[in-house]
């Protein structure tokens, strides 16, 4: 193997109704419907290119975009998923979730990000992506740490990764531009012996679910 050889990519990831998968040139109409459709919902949060959202979002925007993933993907930096729901037969694409810039060797680790439809919202969707990604990438990716970084007034998204028990461990001042300013963050992590006593992070999810029914 080559340093920078895509351990275990591309792969297809799925618990029940939600499914994660590498992109394809065809989810071009239906990614920038997607992301047209919540701008109010994603704008506030993202580190955007320069442009009219609805053209930084465009599918022919989606073209540059699918283009810098698999080469990303293909260097064994990133593992980009389409996040897809799947309901009466079909299958929609309702988010997305990166593994992103992978670190082997001493440090093994990989930052997460991800979105999520707002119309979707709150049905688990994002959790069960996470806790899918998080187990493959400590299990057949061979990562050991993973970290999130969300801003403090993000509510929802900071909800994602304490409901699955990630660790908050640090406050980063300044961390990213996002809409206009540098923005703080709030930094979360997970490491790969924190879960392996209970199965893994599906599994933790699967029975705090249970409990909450």
């Amino acid at each position: 193997m080559r340093l920078g050889d895509p351990v275990g990519w591309p792969v297809v990831l799925t618990d029940g109704p939600v499914l994660l998968r590498p992109y394809r040139r065809s989810d071009a109409v239906a990614w920038s419907e997607v992301r047209r459709a919540n701008r109010a919902w994603l704008a506030p949060w993202e580190s955007s290119p320069a442009g009219r959202w609805e053209d930084v979002n465009s599918p022919a925007a989606f073209r540059y975009v699918y283009r810098d993933q698999r080469r990303s993907a293909r260097r064994g930096e990133s593992m980009p998923f389409a996040v897809c729901l799947r309901e009466d037969g079909q299958e929609r694409l309702v988010g997305h979730l990166n593994l992103g810039n992978i670190v082997r060797r001493a440090f093994c680790s990989a930052y997460v990000g991800y979105w999520v439809d707002g119309r979707v919202a709150g049905r688990g969707i994002i959790p069960t992506a996470m806790a899918l990604a998080v187990d493959y990438a400590f299990g057949p990716v061979g990562l050991h740490r993973i970290e999130v970084n969300i801003r403090p007034e993000n509510g929802p998204s900071r909800r994602v990764v304490e409901k699955l028990g990630f660790r908050e461990e640090a406050y980063h001042p300044r961390y990213m531009h996002i809409d206009g300013a540098w923005r703080d963050h709030i930094g979360y992590a997970m490491t790969s012996e924190e879960i392996a006593p209970e199965g893994g992070l599906l599994a933790r999810w699967h029975r705090l679910r249970a409990t909450a029914a």
